[in-house]
Parts: C-alpha cells; sequence; structure tokens
C-alpha cells in the first residue's frame, strides 16, 4: 500500500516560491532603479503564491542567464524565434525547479548544450546579477501581452566551450564583449557589462 502525501505536490511550488523571495531580499542591488524593480518582484510574489509559473497572469518570474566565456572576452546568445532578437538563455520556472538559481541554470544549459556551467556566487551562494521587466506575448502571439519579471544570472562556461543549438533557437553564436550584434537591445546590452564588471572582479 502507498500512502500519498496530500502536500507532496505543493512542496516543490513553495519551495520555489520561499527561496525567490529570499534570494530577492537578500540580493544587495547595483543602483536604486534595480533596487525599485527587486521590490516591486517581493510585492508581485507576496501577491501571488503561483507568482513564478507561466499561467500567472498578467505578471510572473521568469530565470535567465548570459553564458560567458571570460577567458575569451566572448558571451554566448540565442536568435529567439518569436522575438527576433538576440538575448541571453533563459526562459519560465518550471514545478520540478528547487530554486530560482537552478531553473536560470537548467535554462542556459538547456539552450547552450554546455553541461559544465556555473553561476557567479557571491560566499558560495549564485546571486542575481541584475533583473530586467518587459512585456512579451509567452501565452500567444494573438493573445494579450503580459510582463516577465526577469531574475538574471550570470554562468560562466569552460574555456573553449562547444555550444550546441537547441530547438529554441533560430541561431546560436559566440560574441566578443565589444561586438555585439545589433539585434540586441539595452538589456542584453546592460547585462553582458554587468557580467564583465563581475568576473574582472573575480
Amino acid at each position: 500500500m502507498t500512502i500519498t502525501d496530500p502536500g507532496a505536490s505543493t512542496r516543490p511550488a513553495a519551495s520555489l516560491h520561499a527561496d525567490a523571495v529570499r534570494t530577492l531580499a537578500d540580493w544587495q542591488p547595483a543602483d536604486p532603479d534595480q533596487d525599485r524593480l527587486r521590490r516591486d518582484y517581493l510585492d508581485h510574489l507576496a501577491e501571488q503564491p503561483e507568482g513564478l509559473y507561466r499561467s500567472c497572469l498578467p505578471a510572473h518570474i521568469t530565470a535567465s542567464a548570459a553564458v560567458i566565456d571570460p577567458a575569451a572576452g566572448r558571451v554566448l546568445l540565442t536568435l529567439h524565434p518569436k522575438v527576433g532578437m538576440w538575448l541571453q538563455m533563459g526562459g519560465h520556472c518550471e514545478p520540478g525547479d528547487p530554486d530560482l538559481a537552478s531553473a536560470a541554470l537548467r535554462e542556459a544549459t538547456e539552450e547552450s548544450g554546455i553541461p559544465d556551467l556555473v553561476l557567479l556566487t557571491v560566499d558560495g551562494v549564485p546571486v542575481p546579477a541584475k533583473l530586467d521587466r518587459h512585456q512579451v506575448r509567452c501565452t500567444g502571439k494573438d493573445r494579450p501581452e503580459n510582463t516577465h519579471l526577469d531574475v538574471q544570472y550570470i554562468a560562466v562556461a569552460p574555456p573553449g566551450a562547444q555550444a550546441l543549438i537547441s530547438e529554441e533557437s533560430l541561431d546560436l553564436r559566440w560574441f566578443d564583449f565589444d561586438r555585439l550584434p545589433e539585434l540586441t537591445d539595452h538589456s542584453v546590452r546592460d547585462l553582458v557589462a554587468r557580467a564583465r564588471e563581475l568576473t574582472a572582479r573575480g
């Protein structure tokens, strides 16, 4: 006889929610604008127990990571089929993700094809590099826009890592930090600049 714990299915979601709150509460932003975003994200999570999932509309938390090879001074970007822009790796959180950093690392690994990525940490704990709030149509092109509250990390690839394109990308390429493609927005450029700053310190 198997005894089913009625709370078992809700624990991963509750754990992910608690981790997101803890991560954002502990994070020290680089500037006042980022701090305002951090507070907005925390307000969202306080109001929405399911606020990390695609089903939460009109806004939900997402996780992404800039995959970089600091030794070569390059960043790996994906040409997103829906947006038509070069972006960092990332996407929606899933019920099996134990924490926000794991969601970002999972997305980065799946979309880059690089198995040995390592997130940047502070005192051994992965921490966000920055936040970005943007409008998307992730529920379908004929559906109203919704808001991604993106938590962005830095993932370091082994020197000389070879990327492998996934079905989620039109193209996948390494770009020199100083030669990003034209089809990138200010958020990607800001994230790459932040990645350069953080890895230069290390």
